[in-house]
């Protein structure tokens, strides 16, 4: 398949459905040439008032973030054999994303995955489902994986 400098984004977090999004993402870029990004976020900390302390917090969290990428880019480059993009933010996820698919014009798929059936959807799910979307001037589509797909399942859709 011919490379693109299209992107397919995924969200980094600790949970299980998380892979399941970044498989389907590996997968679907390693069939269409396109390219994984995977962006982990994490929130300023509120220690204003003792700034040592805030900075250790900070350290702490990006840290927490950057092995998380690290292990997310390993899952992905075993799929499609090339090294995913990394993005590190700090914020709020919802701002954060939205800021990447207005600053980003190769992001051509954003890739969640669905918490499993007993514990809902998922915050970033349950946002664009209720209108509070993720989007501002750019439009991008969504492809919401259900967490408790297997990889073989999700081989028969690729």
């Amino acid at each position: 398949m011919p490379q693109s400098d299209r992107k397919f984004l995924v969200i980094a977090d600790d949970s299980s459905e998380c892979r399941t999004a970044l498989y389907f993402a590996a997968r679907r870029a390693q069939a269409t040439g396109a390219h994984v990004s995977i962006l982990a976020t994490h929130q300023p900390s509120d220690f204003n008032h003792w700034i040592g302390v805030a900075e250790t917090a900070k350290r702490e969290a990006e840290s927490a973030a950057e092995t998380l990428l690290e292990s997310m880019a390993e899952d992905a480059e075993a799929v499609t054999g090339e090294r995913p993009e990394l993005l590190l933010r700090e914020g709020e996820i919802r701002a954060v994303i939205s800021q990447m698919l207005e600053d980003d014009p190769l992001i051509s798929l954003l890739v969640l995955a669905a918490a499993r059936a007993s514990e809902g959807p998922g915050p970033l799910v349950t946002a664009l489902a209720r209108g509070k979307g993720l989007f501002s001037s750019r439009a991008v589509p969504v492809t919401v994986v259900p967490g408790d797909m297997t990889p073989e399942e999700i081989d028969a859709l690729v």
